[in-house]
């Protein structure tokens, strides 16, 4: 009984290192922090939902309203899929973002997300009838 009792501690032992050793690539945490062209933004996830919002803003940013807190996208992910509302903030329209569709992928290993949409374009806050293609990048930085 003492043999089998060692031999369970020891495959206890390396089963604890072998786990400890395996990269983890679940869902995203409930909580964590990822670069977005030049700011960290939050994930915060509950279930499927999804919500980004500004950490640390970029500077030019905070020119058009934008602080710790405001809400850049929410939507849902499906599988390995995320969609839902983008916003565009500029100085001339603070307080007044361009929301607008967005879609895309969350790479393989969960530490990027990639959305893309289409959003007219706006010149101090009067559509000009153009359209653009936005694609936003973000990269998991560390847990907030």
């Amino acid at each position: 009984m003492q043999i089998f009792s060692r031999a369970m501690k020891t495959v206890s032992g390396a089963a604890l290192l072998s786990a400890l050793l395996v990269p983890v690539s679940g869902p995203a945490l409930a909580d964590s922090c990822w670069n977005h062209n030049g700011s960290i933004m939050r994930l915060q996830a509950q279930g499927n939902q999804r919500w980004l919002s500004y950490e640390i803003p970029r500077d030019v940013l905070r020119a058009a309203g934008v602080q710790r807190g405001t809400l850049l996208f929410n939507g849902v992910k499906n599988g390995n899929w995320y969609s839902g509302t983008a916003r565009v903030f500029s100085k001339y329209c603070p307080g007044s973002p361009l929301e607008y569709y967005v879609e895309g992928p969350v790479r393989g290993d969960q530490l990027q997300v990639t959305v893309t949409g289409t959003r007219e374009v706006y010149n101090q806050c009067r559509p000009t009838g153009r359209v653009k293609t936005d694609t936003l990048v973000f990269t998991f930085s560390h847990d907030c």
